[in-house]
């Protein structure tokens, strides 16, 4: 009989639950046992893992990836998932090998180029993978220059830090002054230019921003599998248009994505983001970690994170090609449980209902590829309406 498999994540996305719910409920039927650490103590992911700890805080880069061998030699971890300080772990990688853990995690030289947007935009742009204009600003009069030359050409300038994960700081300019109408309603991305600057000439240091024309819907989130011989085993694309998501295998979206994955070591689960500039999709980002919308693709009757368990296992899962795709659905919240405060504590009985790994497609029939559809089955915080 197999061997258990132990896997441990650190201080993931809330998301990320679904993602330890798919390891347990595997095609392989294999037993599977999740460590989980994080620095709040109310995070879903220590409730969801079957031991958890809280993560030390204030540590640096460098004695961060200590800790992290030290927690894979005394937990006997067989595969851990980084998030956190991933580059400094990335890099020693021998040493976790050396104690018996795969690192289910890019080479430190993919790492080291898509967290700098910059620097990744310029890495796309010299494989062919298109990519948006852009500016790199660091200064108030940087920022004017660039949103004029942008606006020059009947485009909305927006700006995101050079480095930082999802929508973190992302802002979108405007030139209309400040009144009682943005007080309305929900607070919403579009800031004053003058403000910014403003802001900007206030400053003690400079910022690190690019500055980019707003880029239109469709979104694709290309998810992508590859093996440590730059060999990707699985790419779907998940896009968001509003409310409504769907699937799509579409070439215009996974080429560029495979080209990145396979020429710059984007090995096992990383994500690729295109959005529509004018005519033809452009690179937005490259996260160079699980998605944390992965268990989407369960939709499709895919089990990615399993197959990423296996790969960093040297259990090569082999080619995977979703056998459909599911109908268009939207997300909602949903409740989930949590530990109490106190940590460390043992998982004593599952308490949430797990996440299906392969889910029976509707009607029966399986989707052509970018087909539209209304509605379908869902489990857990994913469910299926219309937009």
């Amino acid at each position: 009989m197999p061997s258990r498999v132990r896997v441990w994540l650190n201080r993931t996305y809330a998301e990320n639950v679904f993602f330890m719910d798919q390891l347990r409920r595997n095609p392989s039927d294999r037993a599977v046992e999740i460590h989980a650490t994080h620095g709040d103590p109310d995070s879903p992911v220590l409730a969801a893992a079957d031991t958890a700890e809280p993560e030390p805080e204030g540590l640096s880069p460098a004695a961060y990836a200590e800790y992290a061998l030290d927690q894979c030699v005394r937990r006997g971890i067989d595969v851990f998932v980084p998030r956190l300080h991933q580059a400094a772990i990335v890099a020693h990688r021998a040493e976790f090998r050396a104690a018996g853990t795969a690192l289910l995690a890019p080479t430190p030289e993919a790492v080291a180029v898509f967290e700098d947007k910059a620097t990744a935009y310029e890495a796309a742009r010299s494989v062919g993978v298109a990519v948006p204009p852009w500016w790199r600003v660091r200064t108030a009069d940087e920022l004017v220059a660039a949103v004029e030359e942008l606006e020059a050409a009947g485009e909305q300038a927006c700006f995101k830090p050079a480095a930082g994960a999802g929508g973190t700081g992302f802002r979108m300019i405007t030139r209309a002054p400040f009144s009682l109408t943005h007080l309305s309603g929900f607070p919403g991305p579009h800031v004053q230019l003058d403000l910014v600057v403003e802001a900007l000439r206030r400053a003690e240091e400079p910022v690190d921003w690019l500055v980019m024309p707003r880029l239109e819907q469709p979104e694709v989130s290309v998810d992508c599998l590859t093996g440590p011989d730059n060999r990707v085993r699985l790419a779907v694309g998940r896009t968001k248009n509003g409310r409504r998501r769907g699937f799509t295998l579409r070439e215009r979206w996974l080429a560029p994505a495979r080209l990145l994955a396979e020429g710059f070591g984007l090995h096992y689960l990383s994500n690729i983001q295109f959005r529509m500039h004018g005519d033809r999709p452009v690179l937005l980002d490259v996260n160079t970690r699980p998605a944390g919308g992965l268990h989407q693709l369960s939709l499709c009757g895919v089990n990615a994170p399993w197959a990423a368990v296996q790969l960093a296992l040297g259990e090569d899962p082999g080619t995977i090609e979703p056998p459909f795709l599911g109908q268009d659905y939207t997300v909602v919240a949903g409740p989930r449980t949590l530990r109490p405060v106190s940590l460390p504590q043992q998982r004593t009985a599952q308490s949430a209902t797990a996440l299906p790994a392969v889910p029976a497609p509707a009607d029966g029939a399986a989707r052509e590829a970018g087909a539209p559809a209304t509605g379908a089955a869902a489990p857990e915080a994913t469910a299926t309406a219309p937009a």
